[in-house]
């Protein structure tokens, strides 16, 4: 088990940045992917950055590519995403996940066994 608690959600215009944290507590070791999704309403839950802890293998997607940055700190017990240069398009319900193995798979969150509570960021033009 893997127990996620994200913080730092909030509201700003855009432009503006944004830092968020997600602290994992658990059986850590076994599950060594971490992955940030967000959910606009309306849209699935998808997939913007991931790191495997082991190795520290970063992966982004297009939308975020140059604008965000995953990292981890204490061997993936705390991992953090750093939004700079937000866009409304950027607003949502932002998750922290977790699972053992496999790829990165940012358009499969049924993939990923844990999850934290979802942290909101909202993005005004």
């Amino acid at each position: 088990q893997v127990t996620l608690v994200e913080s730092g959600g909030g509201s700003v215009q855009a432009g503006g940045s944004l830092r968020l944290s997600c602290t994992a507590s658990g059986d850590i070791a076994r599950n060594k992917w971490r992955g940030w999704f967000r959910q606009a309403p309306g849209k699935e839950r998808e997939g913007i950055a991931g790191i495997y802890t082991t190795s520290g293998g970063l992966f982004y997607e297009d939308s975020v590519k140059g604008r965000f940055t995953i990292s981890q700190e204490h061997g993936g017990n705390i991992v953090t995403l750093q939004m700079n240069n937000l866009n409304p398009d950027d607003s949502g319900v932002y998750y922290c996940a977790s699972k053992s193995g496999g790829l990165w798979t940012p358009r499969r969150p049924h993939d990923w066994n844990y999850w934290g509570q979802g942290t909101q960021v909202t993005v005004s033009s």
